[in-house]
């Protein structure tokens, strides 16, 4: 029997409509974060590595990134929170391609050995601006400001401290660099719908998250909507609700 041959916008229409009805199976969700829950016991997202460097996200997440600069095609990446750079030269790979201009990591430290084993990759190097300091201060601010300048391609990425209180003041911030149709992924939201992981204590929890700063946060700020498009389709995320794209 003959395949049927169908277009790659019919393609695209079934998979939307498919991962819309996946994200609807509250027992295939609910399965999928008790598989994130246990699976971080044996430090599950912090496996995958880029270009030798750990990348602590899950590669569902990274594949979503991926999409949002494809489909945005950002001039600048703020990334907060560094951690071993992984992502940084993922993303610098990505915009290199696309024709994008830097990659500007944050984060309170910044190790001598991290710099120079993302300085050995040469080209990708000279997309990453490194800055050292607190993503609220406003000496770090000023920094990003002068880089991206007057920029309405930013791509913003939240992943540090994920107290309520410091994710809400960065969402404040950083939310005024992302223009219409740009995003802004706030990171971790996972946390507010896996039970406390006692494990590996930390100063947040389910109450006292990044899930609970963007909740307050998009009561009062209209320009953002979660892009549910993105996020129907990966079933396993750390963001839920986290993939926020500027409608105004």
């Amino acid at each position: 029997m003959q395949k049927k041959i169908i277009s790659k916008k019919k393609f695209l229409e079934i998979n939307i409509s498919s991962a819309k009805k996946m994200s609807k199976n509250k027992q295939l969700k609910k399965d999928s974060l008790k598989v994130i829950s246990e699976a971080d016991k044996f430090r599950w997202i912090h496996q995958a590595t880029w270009l030798g460097e750990p990348i602590l996200n899950l590669p569902h997440d990274m594949f979503a990134i991926q999409e949002i600069i494809w489909k945005s095609r950002p001039e600048y990446i703020i990334e907060i929170g560094v951690a071993w750079g992984g992502s940084l030269l993922f993303q610098s790979m990505l915009i290199d391609h696309l024709g994008g201009k830097k990659i500007i990591g944050v984060d309170i430290f910044l190790p001598n050995d991290l710099k120079k084993r993302l300085n050995s990759h040469n080209k990708l190097a000279k997309k990453i601006k490194l800055i050292e300091g607190s993503s609220t201060d406003e000496k770090t601010i000023k920094s990003i400001k002068k880089i991206v300048k007057n920029s309405k391609k930013v791509l913003v990425i939240l992943d540090s401290h994920h107290s309520e209180d410091h994710v809400l003041e960065e969402l404040k911030i950083y939310s005024n660099f992302v223009k219409k149709g740009n995003y802004l992924i706030c990171g971790d939201t996972i946390i507010n719908f896996i039970p406390e992981q006692k494990h590996r204590p930390r100063p947040w929890g389910p109450k006292n998250n990044p899930h609970t700063a963007l909740t307050k946060f998009l009561k009062k700020n209209k320009r953002f909507r979660a892009d549910k498009n993105i996020e129907n389709k990966l079933l396993f995320t750390c963001n839920p609700d986290g993939f926020l794209e500027a409608i105004k």
